[in-house]
């Protein structure tokens, strides 16, 4: 496995995470922090997309594996080097912006709303990161789009401006990871893993199902 491949999941997810919580610790609006996630997908995808694939991702990258389109070693190495980008990110994200302002917004993790269950929370990750991988597969493995870093960024906002108010919208683990770690906080932190896997799982395999065209091998996303 080329280390530049994982430097560039590293880096996007770390993005990610430092972008995404300061939007939140500065008192943006639910459009602004969908934009602020969204965008930081976007511009890290298509800089860093011809290296790793910028999947930033673990959801994205089993998601992927479970239907053919990336191999497991590939995903086993990058799971690791995006959870220390988020990781990382967050503590960054921390150290800008200081305890105190990052802990009057809940050190922007990931968190269900008053008279949201974990059953309810749980779908709402399920379906918003089902669409995410959706477009992730047909985007960036079959149509091979130039725009693909930006349609895929464009989803992570829908998925934020839908399922935000419900429960933070994480559609990814470490996103949920990384805030979670530097603040401690991890009820209901199951979710943000089991939902966004399950969801990964059924985005890629309709993609894919409903592709009536199989990728040739150079569509495949890099490894």
């Amino acid at each position: 496995m080329d280390a530049r491949t994982l430097l560039a999941e590293a880096i996007g997810t770390f993005a990610l995470l430092f972008a995404g919580m300061l939007a939140i610790t500065n008192d943006a609006s639910l459009l602004g922090v969908a934009l602020a996630h969204g965008l930081a997908i976007a511009v890290m995808a298509m800089a860093l997309g011809t290296v790793s694939g910028g999947q930033f991702n673990p959801a994205v990258s089993i998601g992927l594996s479970l239907t053919g389109h990336q191999d497991w070693r590939t995903t086993a190495a990058y799971i690791p080097a995006q959870l220390v980008g988020a990781v990382l990110g967050a503590a960054a994200a921390l150290v800008v912006a200081g305890q105190g302002a990052l802990s009057k917004v809940g050190y922007a993790n990931p968190a269900l709303a008053t008279g949201v269950g974990a059953g309810a929370g749980l779908l709402a990750e399920i379906i918003a990161t089902a669409f995410l991988v959706l477009v992730v597969v047909k985007v960036a493995i079959y149509q091979r789009s130039v725009l693909g870093g930006l349609v895929v960024g464009l989803t992570v906002v829908v998925g934020v401006l839908a399922v935000g108010p419900e429960t933070g919208a994480a559609l990814n683990p470490a996103r949920a990871l990384g805030s979670a770690v530097v603040s401690g906080q991890w009820a209901n932190h199951w979710v943000y893993w089991v939902g966004p896997v399950l969801g990964a799982a059924l985005g890629a395999f309709i993609a894919t199902y409903t592709e009536t065209v199989q990728p040739r091998p150079e569509n495949r996303l890099p490894n």
